[in-house]
């Protein structure tokens, strides 16, 4: 199983020879076989990509992303055919009953909340806002009528960033917030598309211009494990440097908890999203979550 996460940020042109791809920079080629790597994130946006290194990492399902001259990620090279059965994959989830879609928005809302929770918990923050969020996560309600996720979003916030703190504006907390979602949205949108879905239909997303609203659902009880990384590691810097957007990367890399066992990264989104099928396509409760807390490998 694929498991290398590659970072590229210094590179003129990347190629396909054999099986690997052909990184080239002043003169000097390196070597790496496909096959070994899950993520590929290229950071520097004067590099140019063959379309034979293109295809052939669509074929292995290597998620790709690639950043732009801000360093974020702008763009996700994904395949058009990532499953034998997609064709049937893709008309069971036209059909997603309605009103299942509500009960398992109500469950991922919940969820997303506890491991909120869980972080403000772990980080040692009020015990009044961390009660407060449990009761917001017993709350939630079909369709989420009383937004109690976006109350606790913003008593989360604060309470982790303090009180000056503003979501999507223009500094090194956001950035890093916006690297990492994107990092965990583009391995999700991979494995969706590996398991012959389309990352577009989503449960509760449903933007029209989104052709990420299934990994908008799925992503969001992995979104406080970033918090937890910029929170610990970000909160006295200025600038959003290298060695943060590596580390954010390598988030990806590490174990979490789910179903009682510690798992990679990759295969707790494999079992996460598995239940959330297995779910809306049955109506069994099989519905289980990651907890938000990573371990070294």
């Amino acid at each position: 199983m694929s498991h290398r996460i590659i970072y590229i940020e210094k590179c003129e042109c990347l190629k396909l020879y054999l099986d690997n791809i052909k990184i080239i920079y002043n003169d000097n080629d390196i070597l790496l076989p496909i096959s070994d790597i899950q993520i590929l994130v290229i950071d520097n946006y004067k590099s140019s990509l063959s379309i034979p290194l293109i295809n052939k990492l669509t074929e292995n399902n290597v998620c790709t992303v690639i950043c732009g001259i801000d360093h974020i990620p702008k763009s996700y090279i994904l395949p058009m055919n990532g499953h034998f059965s997609q064709s049937g994959n893709i008309n069971k989830q036209i059909e997603w009953d309605n009103n299942r879609k509500q009960i398992m928005h109500q469950k991922i809302a919940r969820a997303k909340i506890h491991n909120q929770a869980e972080i403000l918990k772990v980080n040692n923050k009020s015990q009044d806002v961390i009660n407060k969020l449990y009761q917001f996560e017993n709350e939630v309600q079909i369709d989420d009528v009383t937004n109690r996720e976006g109350l606790a979003a913003k008593m989360y916030f604060r309470e982790l960033f303090g009180d000056d703190f503003i979501r999507f504006d223009e500094d090194v907390i956001n950035a890093g917030l916006n690297y990492g979602y994107s990092i965990f949205r583009s391995l999700i949108s991979s494995i969706i598309v590996a398991k012959g879905y389309l990352p577009n239909l989503g449960i509760f997303h449903r933007g029209k211009q989104n052709m990420f609203n299934l990994s908008d659902d799925v992503i969001e009880v992995f979104r406080p494990i970033v918090d937890h990384y910029v929170y610990n590691n970000m909160m006295e810097d200025i600038l959003f440097k290298q060695e943060h957007r590596e580390a954010l990367i390598q988030l990806t890399a590490k174990k979490i908890e789910i179903d009682g066992r510690k798992q990679t990264v990759n295969n707790a989104i494999y079992v996460y999203l598995e239940s959330i099928l297995k779910e809306l396509e049955t109506s069994k409760d099989v519905y289980l979550f990651p907890k938000p807390i990573l371990y070294d490998l």
